[in-house]
């Protein structure tokens, strides 16, 4: 039973990598930018799946590592001419070193505490930028150069949906990986009961703080990305209302659970463009819809099973002090 569960399995990736592949061939321009828009969000949502869903840390402000990779990549292109894979991985660094300054001294509060601290830290970021003449104030930086593989310059919407769908599964494949890995078990453990998970020796506060790293390391390569699709970047497109929109892409697919936090990233983007025959109603059903999803289904549209959250201990040992 369980092997006909795994073949079927493969077979559903396999159908869904071939129209992810084949999606060009058969959209126009617009649905391709929103598909684009759609893998972009999947990046930024798994990202923060690692720090909300596998660690349990509530962050209103991851919007804020999405910006520091755009600007890294923005300033260092447009100022230091430098190359964009340069750019790509130094912005993925700086995030991370981002997610360590300001989760060290954080981390050890809890709850409600820890969100209003985050989401001070987002808007601390987009002010910064809006004031700051290196990231070029209010209006932004204009003028980011479109990056270049062996020549081949990336420039069609065509050519930026494959580069996020790579992005897209690199980032499904590392997340998996790390939620049945010794230390996702760990975060697991914190995520359900601190007090419970620190008596058995797991050292919270570094675990906490590791998963808010690789966190911040997801955004700042998906901001980097976003920067040279884009060309351009302003401090308003990382407000608070993109860090709950992130949010909420993996409060309505089901927390740690990375096939729903895909679906939920997906319907995220598309639901708002699927009412747009009702521009004036759309955010009033989009929100009823919320609403409704929180009452009938609040564990997420694909919530985590039961049966994976027991058997995940028993197959790795007790021993998760990492």
């Amino acid at each position: 039973m369980r092997n006909n569960k795994q073949q079927a399995n493969r077979f559903a990736l396999a159908g869904l990598a071939a129209i992810a592949l084949l999606f060009p061939v058969f959209s126009n321009n617009y649905w391709m930018d929103v598909a684009t828009m759609a893998l972009f969000y999947i990046v930024l949502a798994l990202g923060l799946n690692v720090v909300v869903g596998y660690a349990g840390l509530l962050d209103l402000g991851y919007s804020a590592f999405f910006a520091v990779g755009a600007y890294t990549t923005g300033i260092l292109m447009t100022q230091y001419k430098l190359s964009f894979w340069v750019t790509f991985l130094l912005a993925g660094i700086l995030a991370g070193l981002a997610g360590v300054i300001i989760g060290a001294p954080t981390l050890r509060l809890r709850s409600d505490y820890l969100a209003i601290v985050t989401l001070g830290f987002g808007e601390i970021i987009r002010i910064s930028a809006k004031n700051l003449q290196i990231t070029g104030s209010a209006s932004g930086i204009f003028g980011i150069p479109r990056p270049q593989i062996g020549g081949y310059t990336l420039s069609t919407i065509t050519d930026f949906y494959y580069a996020m769908l790579v992005l897209a599964i690199v980032t499904l494949f590392a997340v998996y990986r790390l939620g049945h890995s010794r230390i996702g078990r760990a975060w697991q453990y914190i995520r359900e009961d601190e007090d419970a998970a620190e008596a058995m020796g797991i050292d919270r506060v570094r675990l906490k703080l590791l998963a808010y790293a690789i966190g911040a390391v997801f955004g700042g390569f998906a901001g980097s990305l976003f920067a040279v699709k884009m060309s351009a970047i302003a401090p308003e497109s990382f407000n608070f209302m993109q860090s709950v929109m992130i949010l909420l892409a993996i409060v309505l697919g089901g927390l740690g659970r990375l096939p729903g936090v895909v679906l939920g990233a997906v319907l995220v983007i598309l639901l708002p463009e699927a009412m747009r025959n009702f521009s004036d109603w759309r955010f009033l059903l989009f929100g009823v819809a919320l609403v409704l999803m929180m009452l009938f289904r609040p564990q997420g549209l694909w919530p985590v099973r039961k049966d994976i959250l027991i058997e995940q201990p028993e197959r790795g040992g007790s021993n998760v002090s990492a």
